[in-house]
């Protein structure tokens, strides 16, 4: 008896240390899932089965007759992790299938989940009494505390986990998880039976047999656990295995406290022979034999851990140089929060980069969570030289990073400066290129212009002009003069949209005196005038806003009527019958501020990047030079260009065009 009693105190304490062991790496390393936060509860549950029993079980070593109060704690540790862990267990696996896909119905879910969990009302109020005044296994004797209750109950929750087992092995995506899988529905489905076979015994269990039973119970309870610890630094089990210096540290640090714990044991055992303080010295001393063998092997494991990490940080950036070779440095940057996220399993990343080479100021930092801890940073800088380019944030889905992550990501952020200059300097390349065959498309629109005025100007003229003698003629009869109007009309338009075509090609004069000036109010109120026709034609009602002072602006009148010209027809074809356009003219501040409105449909928001693009319209009779040639006027006499679509509240859409006003010479 007193060797099982030893063998017993062993067990108790490393299977309390084993799920100490699993609480703290699912704190250290939890994620966003009801399936890790279910997992923490059965690991408390059996914590307090194995912690409650190394007390009873201590009590009854270190007292004749145990306190009662020390008893009754022992027995709600027993009450809280026994009548728990069925209920807990199945859940468990309920949520697991959820992360896998493999549960379809909710609602069976919730039915399953709610009478797995109902008999806890049942036993709390039948069973806790028993328990604080018993031993601390008699809910499992058949016969004692409604034990046979209590074994239906359990051997039923083994027995639907051996069942959930056998779908994860059907669809489980690799060998080594087929393994586990088999393996767990054997473990269940083997307790599930020894637990009805025990309680359908004939005359029951006795107290002697009960603790042997609930000795092999808790060895045996800790293989599953165990193996799982070997899957997550194997195969990433669990997504854990990313935190493999975390799981080494904790490992361990309770592979200390079990051999402590041991050497205390081993003590008191031989202390009638030899005295403890010699039997702990002998121990400890042992374990000098065994340092170097333990530190090579972790060694070994250790380098190969920073070597596989390097070699994943090696081929991120591989990765994120092929992506700058693109020349889109916001694509790029997202690329890196995505790829970093994906690779280092965190739960969130920011990049953050500086403008023109400027440090991040407060009002740029994120508003996450900081680290808790000086030694778990969460921000990388990103630096290259006496430079800062600016900074990774990062968020793990636990309370820390590990050190080797901390480790890949630092070698990564060294790597980034370099990625995001390639970017840059390809972008820029890109935009140079573009804006070069702009240049070049231009040139030969010009000569295309120059072209087509040399060659049908003149002749749509003379056409112009015959056909205006014709009409003159009274004997001309009246169906020919119908369709000699509608012949005028068609040389009209031609002759509009040559002239636009002309307006486009033809640069302004720059240099010296001769860049011109005009009043721009003077050009706002001629324009206005000459289309005010077309305005009534068309039913739009058209105000003219024009303030006092002085409006002489540096460009020349032809150039400031193009601008409101275009601005203005644009307008009065976009305005609804019944609708009103506004044109405004305002100087202040060294600016001549000209605007017009409409309260037209408005510009779609996938159009609003083409609309100053040459030849690119919606209208079925439109040539697309309109906006083009107020934005090359603009530009030309070093104006700027706005607008807004929808305007303020309404549907307003509005163009600004702001130009500088000529200098005062004294």
């Amino acid at each position: 008896m007193g060797l099982l009693l030893y063998i017993r105190l062993i067990v108790y304490t490393a299977g309390t240390l084993l799920q100490l062991f699993w609480m703290v790496v699912i704190l250290g390393y939890r994620r966003q899932r009801n399936f890790e936060r279910v997992f923490f509860f059965l690991c408390l549950a059996l914590f307090f089965f194995y912690g409650g029993s190394l007390l009873a079980l201590n009590a009854q070593i270190h007292y004749a007759v145990p306190p009662p109060t020390l008893q009754a704690f022992a027995g709600a540790l027993l009450y809280l992790g026994l009548c728990t862990l069925p209920p807990i267990l199945i859940h468990l696996h309920f949520e697991y299938a959820a992360t896998r896909g493999l549960l379809k119905k909710s609602d069976r879910k919730r039915v399953v989940l709610l009478a797995a969990y109902a008999p806890i009302v049942f036993f709390g109020l039948r069973v806790y009494p028993l328990l604080a005044n018993n031993s601390a296994l008699a809910l499992l004797a058949p016969g004692r505390a409604l034990g046979f209750v209590y074994g239906l109950w359990l051997a039923a929750a083994f027995l639907i986990c051996f069942w959930l087992q056998r779908r994860f092995l059907a669809e489980a995506p690799d060998a080594p998880q087929r393994t586990f899988h088999k393996q767990l529905a054997r473990f269940f489905l083997a307790i599930g039976v020894l637990v009805v076979l025990l309680h359908a015994a004939p005359g029951g269990l006795s107290l002697a047999g009960a603790e042997k039973l609930s000795t092999g119970l808790a060895l045996l309870a800790m293989i599953p656990f165990a193996v799982m610890m070997w899957m997550v630094l194997q195969f990433n089990f669990l997504n854990i295995g990313r935190q493999k210096n975390l799981v080494y540290a904790v490992s361990i640090t309770f592979l200390a406290l079990l051999y402590l714990s041991l050497v205390r044991r081993v003590g008191t055992w031989l202390e009638p022979v030899l005295p403890p303080e010699a039997t702990a010295a002998v121990l400890l001393f042992v374990l000098v034999v065994f340092i170097e063998p333990i530190q090579r092997i972790f060694g070994r494991r250790l380098q190969a851990t920073a070597q596989h990490e390097m070699d994943r940080v090696q081929r991120l950036t591989k990765e994120i140089q092929e992506e700058a070779r693109q020349g889109d440095l916001a694509r790029l940057e997202k690329f890196i929060e995505r790829r970093v996220k994906e690779q280092f399993e965190l739960r969130e990343v920011r990049l953050q980069l500086n403008q023109k080479g400027s440090s991040p100021s407060d009002d740029n930092i994120s508003a996450e969570p900081r680290a808790a801890l000086a030694f778990d940073p969460r921000e990388f800088p990103l630096v290259q030289g006496n430079r800062s380019q600016g900074v990774l944030r990062v968020e793990p889905h636990g309370a820390i990073i590990s050190g080797d992550t901390r480790a890949a990501l630092e070698f990564l952020c060294e790597q980034l400066p370099g990625a995001l200059d390639l970017c840059r300097l390809i972008e820029e390349k890109l935009r140079l290129e573009r804006e070069l065959a702009e240049r070049e498309r231009l040139a030969l629109v010009g000569q295309m212009a120059a072209s087509i005025s040399h060659n049908l100007k003149n002749p749509l003229g003379s056409m112009k002009t015959i056909l205006q003698v014709q009409l003159e003629n009274p004997g001309l009869p009246g169906s020919i003069r119908g369709e000699t109007k509608m012949v005028l009309e068609e040389i009209g338009r031609l002759s509009t949209k040559l002239n636009q075509l002309l307006q486009f090609s033809r640069p302004a004069v720059r240099g010296g005196s001769a860049i011109g000036s005009c009043d721009a109010r003077a050009a706002v109120e001629e324009v206005a005038g000459v289309l005010s026709h077309e305005a009534e034609r068309r039913g739009v009602k058209m105000q003219i806003k024009v303030s006092g002072g002085s409006a002489m602006v540096a460009a020349s009148a032809e150039s400031v009527n193009d601008i409101v010209s275009n601005l203005l027809v644009n307008a009065l074809e976009a305005a609804p019958r019944g609708g009103h356009v506004m044109v405004c003219a305002s100087s202040r501040d060294g600016v001549c501020t000209l605007e017009v409105e409409d309260d037209g449909p408005g510009i779609p928001a996938a159009l609003r990047e083409k609309i100053l693009q040459p030849f690119f319209t919606t209208k079925s009779q439109g040539t697309g030079l309109g906006l083009a040639i107020v934005a090359r006027r603009v530009a030309e006499f070093g104006g700027k260009l706005d607008w807004e679509s929808p305007a303020g509240n309404g549907s307003v859409t509005r163009f600004r065009v702001t130009l500088p006003m000529q200098e005062t010479r004294k």
